[in-house]
């Protein structure tokens, strides 16, 4: 079997490409922070800021692919501690894009619906970027330096994900699944917009743009346009809650250190024609029901 090198597989995303990859993969994955144990994956400690402790694990592994998902994805921390998070979002990027281009290695390196500044949805892959936060920003610049350095880099923008989570990462609709299973109110935006998918979705998304693209950008939305409120909604009919504890507020109600863009919905149009096939909302939480 090929090799498949995953950072960042730890996370929540992380885990779910891991777990789907297998099927086809030989699966190496890096941590950092937060050891984990997947069974058939192998996975290395490794500071991926360092380039040099990355040249070493590619030396060993001589990957077929790599997948980067690492970075410091909370656009709070990264507002509040730009240097640190740019280290993660901006630097290990490259590092990753100079030793693929190196080997020639097919490269897939994960973005964001936040390079958005949400005035203007939904957005296509040629829509220009207008980052709000600190985390869109270096997200921006980890895109297009790294198309820079191996032009035959893939760029996927990803958007809210939900699901199975890692042993050290949950995806928002825990916390939604916690208050719900307490029975205490859910407050949630009836003013911000994204396209979701589930976090197995997006894994086939990514391998799939991991074999079929080359040196260009692709939206991994899903095909519905929905609020926060919208999908709590959805959520507590389909896990039987009662929706009486969901009460609407907005983006303004609670303030963020970073700035909210208010509807980031993607246009994945390219991806359905490469063949990317995200099921209903409603099917991706009925098939998550007696998982989560």
């Amino acid at each position: 079997m090929k090799k498949l090198l995953i950072t960042g597989a730890s996370g929540f995303l992380g885990y779910n490409v891991c777990q789907y990859a297998q099927e086809n993969w030989q699966v190496y994955g890096t941590y950092y922070h937060n050891r984990i144990n997947i069974d058939r994956i192998n996975c290395f400690k490794v500071d991926i800021t360092n380039i040099q402790e990355l040249h070493t694990v590619f030396n060993e592994i001589k990957p077929d692919g790599v997948i980067h998902l690492a970075a410091a994805s909370k656009p709070n921390y990264c507002q509040n501690n730009p240097e640190d998070a740019y280290q993660i979002n901006v630097t290990a990027s490259l590092n990753l894009a100079k030793l693929c281009a190196d080997g020639n290695i097919p490269c897939v390196f994960t973005s964001t619906d936040l390079v958005f500044d949400g005035l203007n949805s939904p957005y296509q892959e040629s829509d220009p970027v207008s980052p709000i936060s600190y985390y869109g920003e270096q997200k921006v610049q980890a895109e297009q330096e790294m198309l820079a350095i191996y032009p035959k880099t893939v760029i996927c923008r990803m958007p809210l994900m939900f699901g199975i989570p890692s042993s050290h990462a949950a995806s928002f609709i825990q916390f939604f699944l916690t208050t719900f299973r307490e029975g205490k109110p859910l407050s949630l935006f009836t003013d911000e917009y994204r396209t979701p998918v589930s976090g197995l979705t997006a894994a086939k998304g990514l391998l799939l743009a991991l074999e079929k693209g080359e040196g260009e950008i692709i939206h991994l939305g899903g095909k519905e346009r929905i609020s926060r409120y919208q999908f709590g909604h959805l959520m507590a009919e389909v896990f039987d809650f009662s929706q009486e504890l969901i009460t609407p507020c907005s983006q303004q109600d609670v303030p963020m250190a970073a700035p909210r863009s208010p509807d980031t919905s993607l246009d994945s149009s390219k991806a359905f024609q490469l063949g990317y096939e995200p099921l209903s909302l409603r099917e991706e939480l009925e098939q998550l029901k007696d998982k989560v």
